[in-house]
């Protein structure tokens, strides 16, 4: 059995705590700071626009599958070194992803960074609330969720900064400075924990991999492959099926599982997979689609979109701080419900979208939301972690992890699709009450412009349809948004305040 964890020093403490957030935040922030940077990348390496995303699909494919293995590597190589290991190796997989001259050469580097920094995530969880003392367990979640919530927000606007100012290839090379000095003070910082050997479930993470791996094939080629009309897209969907029904009953009959079962058996735990699997996709495809809403629609400078992100990230601190102070006094559950209605309400004045709207609906609506994803995140991070028995903590922090990334890669895909097929219908529908002789639809400046060009009118017609249509799309999306917010809300009640050593009353005494 393990040991008791010694209580660290604080200086310690604080020393291990900015190595192990900045070595978190740069794996989220890849999660997206190459988004931006992607065509840049294309022109660069000679890609296609279709072979292009597996920049993107490479490194969430390969973290999705190595996540769950992390608990057994520990086990096996200790805590320390694999934290250390898994830095070193990311950081050195980034200078490959810098120096790339081809896209195949781009796509392994890339792998190797979802394999490393997959490691880091459930660590970096694991290795904050073990350092800290009871008391300061709330506290000390505050910081981790919002090194994981900002994460997302800032990777965007960082990264268009860094193609803008300098290049693409420091979307990756920013990484190797804050890998160094993090890697060093890992091994120099962080304390030992006792190895034990356990066998490796090797068919529990194959069967997880196919099913990981068929899923994200199924999400990213979806939409080029016509969805399920695709004999392609079928075989993936009946693999992962396949795959994902033998693993469930696996983990379910078999002994030293990959996933233990007892923590299916946990509905707190459970029901938090749910939550921050909704919640994790609201983070990551809230930025994905209001990016290019910004720059390709509303046709603001990449600088000026990302500023107008910027207060989500205000609204996030301001009530993670919140939130840490007040979980002891005031019941998880509550802060959670009224975090899921303020993002909820976020997402309904995203709903009212238009062309001349002014930048003032998507500030509001942005800290709003953030305010929101503060008082779920925390609370929720603390609930889901503590309520897991202190053997099983590594991997309930691996799984849950992993539903936040997998949340992430499905909202975003469902998004992106709905949105194609939207902007489509809402052009046929639109197009058809249109009849481009009736030029009363323009406005008088207008004809005098285009009119002595007739030929013009239908394709000026057509730009404004398209625009229209795009904008209905997305509209679509944030009430879909919207709906799975208030789906979720339920959850909450299910969820139950810790009654063992780590409960809410030692928490309180801390404030």
């Amino acid at each position: 059995m393990a040991e008791e964890p010694q209580p660290m020093p604080p200086f310690q403490r604080s020393i291990v705590t900015l190595v192990v957030m900045g070595a978190t935040l740069i794996v989220i922030l890849d999660t997206t700071i190459a988004n931006v940077a992607l065509p840049h990348m294309k022109a660069a390496l000679s890609a296609t626009q279709d072979s292009i995303s597996w920049v993107l699909t490479s490194y969430i494919v390969a973290s999705a599958i190595a996540t769950p293995i992390t608990g057994w590597l520990t086990d096996r190589i200790g805590r320390r070194q694999l934290f250390t290991f898994a830095i070193v190796g990311f950081t050195l997989s980034s200078m490959l992803c810098g120096v790339s001259v081809s896209l195949g050469m781009m796509v392994l580097a890339r792998l190797l960074q979802g394999l490393f920094g997959a490691c880091i995530v459930p660590l970096s969880q694991a290795i904050i609330y073990e350092i800290n003392p009871q008391e300061r367990h709330a506290r000390a979640m505050g910081v981790w969720s919002m090194g994981m919530m900002l994460g997302p927000l800032l990777g965007p606007v960082a990264g268009g900064w860094l193609t803008d100012t300098w290049s693409w290839r420091w979307c990756f090379f920013i990484n190797v400075p804050i890998g160094a000095v993090t890697a060093a003070g890992s091994w120099l910082m962080l304390p030992n924990n006792l190895r034990r050997r356990r066998r490796f479930d090797r068919f529990g993470f194959a069967l997880l991999a196919i099913a990981l791996l068929a899923m994200q094939l199924v999400l990213d080629r979806g939409t080029d492959r016509d969805w399920f009309q695709s004999t392609e897209i079928q075989i993936e969907a009946a693999v992962m099926v396949a795959a994902l029904w033998m693993f469930i009953v696996h983990v379910c009959t078999a002994r030293g599982a990959i996933v233990p079962a007892a923590l299916f058996r946990n509905r707190t735990y459970v029901s938090a997979l749910v939550l921050i699997t909704v919640i994790g996709g609201l983070v990551t495809a809230g930025s994905a689609l209001l990016a290019p809403m910004l720059q390709g629609i509303m046709g603001y400078p990449v600088m000026t979109a990302g500023i107008l992100v910027m207060p989500r990230g205000v609204g996030l601190i301001i009530t993670l701080q919140l939130a840490s102070r007040l979980i002891g006094k005031v019941d998880p559950r509550i802060l959670m419900g009224a975090g899921l209605v303020l993002a909820a309400v976020s997402l309904y004045m995203m709903t009212d979208l238009s062309p001349d709207m002014g930048s003032r609906v998507i500030i509001v609506s942005g800290f709003i939301q953030g305010l929101g994803m503060g008082l779920v995140s925390m609370p929720l991070n603390l609930l889901a972690f503590s309520s897991v028995e202190p053997p099983l903590q590594t991997e309930g922090a691996s799984f849950y992890s992993l539903m936040r990334g997998l949340g992430g890669s499905i909202t975003i895909s469902v998004t992106s699709a709905m949105l194609s097929h939207n902007i489509q219908q809402s052009h046929a529908d639109l197009s058809a009450g249109v009849d481009p002789t009736v030029q009363h639809v323009l406005a008088m400046g207008q004809i005098q412009n285009i009119g002595q060009i007739g030929g013009m009118i239908p394709s000026f017609l057509d730009v404004m349809i398209n625009q229209q249509a795009t904008f209905i799309a997305y509209i679509d999306d944030y009430w879909a948004m919207m709906w799975s917010v208030i789906f979720v809300l339920p959850l909450v009640l299910i969820l139950r305040p810790v009654k063992r050593r780590g409960d809410m009353a030692a928490i309180d005494m801390g404030h």
